[in-house]
């Protein structure tokens, strides 16, 4: 099986190139149907995954009913719910080969957010770890593919209209010719056993813009497309302590770039830096000019793939870490982003909820408090 997934690429590549009236058929009419139920949404995030804790008095207090109430509130139409897949395979299983006591939680997430008006990305959401495997080993694959059937078949019940199936969160693979075929065999695993559910892809890597330009759209029709956009990240990601080290160091850095009346006053932005090689990338963000312009003329680059292909396209992430950003910045790019995703057609989802770049604050076993500015910034009612 080593090259079972190049093959399929091939097969996957060749057959998107054949199906364009299976492209603009049925299948397409569906999913551009149900993607209006996704225009305005919101990530449950550090919830069902990103956590080491998934026990039942974590997740009934972490988000709950309350919270999902809210979301639909505020004006939000979809929850994009992460998922751990390593938590789904956790023992005690039940003879459907999932953690019973998981799913049942899950369930009721689900059906609370139905529930309450809200449609539902099920995303498979696992660590960087299970990615890795993904990357080098078939068995892997096949073992995601086995999981994603499991867990269609137990949602096959639910609302097609409103139910939606995420594939994989930003897949890390590298190989954009390996992640087709991959992504192309678990849908096709998902198809068999809920053929009327909407899929949603994506391109490999991080799912950036670049590698939604590379991707070749599937052979099936009923699918929805989705790319993550954090551009420039020197500015989402300032204070960050991840990704690239030399973010933490950073913080307060303004957007739109101001207009410099000399040279020191663009200095006094990048003394924080130390290195002379990180100062040179964050000079990079002041040079490049970014502004509402810049970011629409960006996405306007996806949204002609997606033309040019026929497809339904979803941005569902994009935000801005909140602890070391200007909060006028902050919702300045906010703003900025969702009004141009807008004018593209292009439906989102901010992430995250009540994270680090979170539309509400939380704490622990207090009632979420709604930071109205990134409301505004989203162009939602509020309370």
């Amino acid at each position: 099986m080593r090259f079972w997934f190049g093959y399929m690429a091939m097969v996957v590549t060749l057959a998107a190139s054949a199906s364009a009236s299976a492209q603009g058929g049925a299948g397409a009419e569906i999913a551009f149907a149900r993607a209006q139920h996704l225009r305005h949404g919101i990530n449950a995030s550090e919830w069902f995954a990103q956590s080491g804790d998934y026990s039942a008095a974590r997740t009934n207090r972490y988000t709950d009913a309350q919270d999902i109430a809210l979301m639909a509130r505020l004006g939000f139409d979809h929850v994009r719910l992460s998922i751990d897949a390593g938590a789904l395979e956790q023992d005690p299983r039940a003879a459907d080969g999932l953690n019973a006591d998981f799913l049942a939680r899950l369930d009721r997430a689900i059906d609370t957010m139905l529930g309450d008006g809200l449609a539902v990305e099920v995303d498979m959401h696992p660590g960087d770890a299970y990615k890795q495997q993904l990357r080098s080993g078939d068995d892997a694959v096949e073992r995601f593919t086995a999981l994603w059937r499991k867990l269609a078949t137990h949602y096959a019940n639910r609302d097609p209209e409103r139910v939606f199936f995420e594939i994989l969160n930003e897949p890390e693979v590298s190989d954009p010719y390996r992640w087709a075929g991959i992504q192309a065999h678990v849908a096709e695993a998902i198809r068999q056993v809920a053929p009327r559910h909407t899929l949603i892809a994506t391109g490999a890597n991080y799912s950036g813009m670049h590698d939604l330009l590379q991707l070749e759209p599937l052979a099936d029709g009923n699918v929805i497309y989705t790319f993550h956009f954090y551009e420039p990240h020197e500015f989402t990601h300032q204070g960050a302590n991840w990704g690239v080290a030399w973010w933490s160091e950073t913080q307060s850095i303004p957007y739109p770039v101001p207009n410099f009346a000399s040279s020191s006053d663009l200095r006094a932005f990048l003394h924080e830096v130390p290195d002379a090689a990180d100062r040179s990338e964050l000079e990079d963000y002041f040079l490049d000019g970014w502004d509402a312009r810049h970011i629409r003329l960006v996405i306007d680059e996806a949204a002609d793939w997606a033309r040019n292909h026929h497809v339904p396209l979803l941005c569902n992430e994009f935000g801005a870490y909140r602890p070391y950003a200007d909060p006028v910045s902050r919702a300045n790019w906010i703003r900025d982003t969702r009004t141009a995703l807008e004018a593209d057609g292009i439906g989102w989802a901010m992430w995250d909820y009540r994270g680090g770049f979170g539309v509400v604050i939380k704490q622990a076993s207090q009632p979420a408090q709604v930071d109205e500015t990134t409301v505004r910034a989203l162009g939602l009612r509020g309370r």
